[in-house]
């Protein structure tokens, strides 16, 4: 059954997230320095730009050319030409280790949940946080619950939480996460500014 996925709050968009894994590996992977919701409707932007979006396409594209694509006005991201490579790295991971099956990720081998967190980090683009965040994801939304995924996504994985995307289901649900990240945003920036005064 399809996950009914509600991130962008936009229906093609999020139908595009809902069955297509790779569009939301590619989501994910865009989820920084612009508004969560703006880099999950990313990939609906590209495949209606490229009539569709398989890895193995992407992968194969001239680099330039890709770039202009993500371009294009409106912009499929606020750093077009790094993000871009950074997709068609992604993609060429895809396709050279998983055969372009972005489900392989979770299902060859029946991996637990710390095999899926590190199969997620040896990606191009992934780090620890966002790799943990986008296995809460698949644990709290898209019916991917490997043995000890919550455990693996840390903090992300925990029931009733309002921290990253894997929380937002609706349009409130997206701004309690927004708001927490404001919260923890400012109390990061605090930090730094006594631990500042300190040194000083």
């Amino acid at each position: 059954m399809t996950p009914k996925l509600c991130l962008v709050q936009d229906p093609e968009a999020d139908a595009l997230l809902s069955g297509d894994p790779f569009a939301l590996l590619v989501g994910m992977l865009l989820d920084q320095q612009i508004p969560m919701e703006v880099a999950f409707a990313g990939p609906q932007k590209l495949a209606e730009r490229m009539g569709g979006l398989d890895p193995h396409e992407i992968a194969a594209r001239d680099p330039d050319e890709f770039a202009a694509l993500f371009a294009e006005k409106p912009a499929v991201h606020r750093f077009p030409g790094s993000m871009a490579g950074r997709v068609q790295a992604l993609a060429k991971a895809i396709v050279d280790q998983y055969g372009g099956d972005t489900t392989a990720l979770w299902t060859v081998g029946e991996p637990d949940g710390a095999e899926v967190l590190k199969r997620l980090r040896a990606l191009p683009g992934y780090g620890e946080q966002k790799a943990r965040i986008f296995l809460a994801l698949l644990g709290k939304q898209y019916g991917v619950t490997p043995s000890g995924w919550r455990e693996a996504a840390g903090a992300y994985g925990e029931p009733g939480t309002h921290l990253s995307i894997a929380d937002v289901v609706d349009a409130s649900s997206l701004q309690q996460v927004r708001s927490t990240k404001k919260a923890q945003k400012l109390a990061a920036k605090q930090a730094q500014e006594s631990k500042g005064k300190a040194t000083t």
